[in-house]
C-alpha cells in the first residue's frame, strides 16, 4: 500500500450553525461579472462569455481576521464577492439544471496585488501573480441554500467608508447561467467554490485598515490588513 511523504491538512470553510466542514477542492473565480467594474477595468461589458481564473484552495482565510499584506506588490485590492459552494455534480448542464447543485453561499473577498495584475494583463500573460497567493481569499462561514441568490445588496467599506456598493442583481451573469457555463469546461462538484464576481468601486488597501464585507442575508465578513512577513 502507497504512503504519502506529507499528511497536509485540506482547506475547509466552516458552516454557519453546524460543527461540520465544508471542505474545499477547487476555487474558480469569474472576470468582471458586473458592469460597473468591467468599466473601470477598461472593459466594455457585454453578455460575451465569461472568463474566470482559478486561486488555489490554500489561499482560503475561513473567517476573516488578520491578512498579512502579500509580498511583490505596492498596490493591493480589495473586491467583495457573493461565493456559491456546490453540493452535486454538474456537467454541461443548462441554467435550469443548476438549482439543487448549490450547497450554499457566503461572502468571500477575491484580494488582488493589481500592479501585478495590470503587469501580466499588458503583455498577455497568466494572472496568477496577481491573483492566486496566500491569503488572498478570505471568506465566511457557508450558508446552507434555502432559495437562489438573485438579488440583494452586496457592499464592501474600509475603515467605515463605503467603497464598493451594488445588488446582486447586477451580475451580467446570473449564479445559474455561470454554474451552466463553467460545467462546459469542468466536471464540478463537492467541494468547489466560485467566486462570482465584484461591483465597481475596487481600490487600494494598506497595512492597519479594516474592511467589512456584506452581502444581505449572509454573515459579515471582516478582515485586518496587517504588516506583511
Amino acid at each position: 500500500m502507497a504512503s504519502y511523504l506529507f499528511d497536509l491538512p485540506r482547506p475547509a470553510v466552516p458552516i454557519a450553525g453546524e460543527q461540520a466542514l465544508y471542505p474545499v477542492r477547487r476555487l474558480f473565480c469569474v472576470g468582471r461579472n458586473y458592469a460597473g467594474h468591467a468599466r473601470e477595468m477598461g472593459s466594455d461589458p457585454n453578455r460575451e462569455p465569461p472568463f474566470y481564473f482559478t486561486k488555489p484552495a490554500d489561499a482560503l482565510v475561513p473567517g476573516g481576521g488578520s491578512l498579512p499584506y502579500p509580498p511583490g506588490t505596492e498596490n493591493l485590492h480589495h473586491e467583495v464577492e457573493l461565493v456559491v459552494a456546490l453540493a452535486k455534480p454538474v456537467f454541461r448542464a443548462s441554467p435550469d439544471q443548476t438549482a439543487d447543485a448549490v450547497f450554499g453561499y457566503a461572502v468571500g473577498l477575491d484580494m488582488t496585488r493589481r500592479d501585478l495584475q495590470f503587469a501580466a494583463r499588458d503583455k498577455g500573460r497568466p494572472w496568477c501573480l496577481g491573483k492566486a497567493f496566500e491569503f488572498s481569499a478570505p471568506i465566511t462561514p457557508l450558508v446552507r441554500a434555502s432559495a437562489p441568490m438573485s438579488s440583494g445588496s452586496i457592499e464592501l467599506s474600509v475603515n467605515g467608508q463605503i467603497r464598493q456598493k451594488g445588488d446582486l442583481s447586477d451580475m451580467i451573469w446570473s449564479v445559474p447561467e455561470v454554474i451552466a457555463h463553467l460545467s462546459r469546461y469542468y466536471h464540478l462538484g463537492p467541494g468547489d467554490l466560485i467566486f462570482t464576481g465584484t461591483p465597481e468601486g475596487v481600490g487600494p488597501v494598506v497595512p492597519g485598515d479594516v474592511l467589512i464585507g456584506r452581502i444581505q442575508g449572509l454573515p459579515e465578513l471582516s478582515v485586518t490588513i496587517t504588516a506583511g512577513s
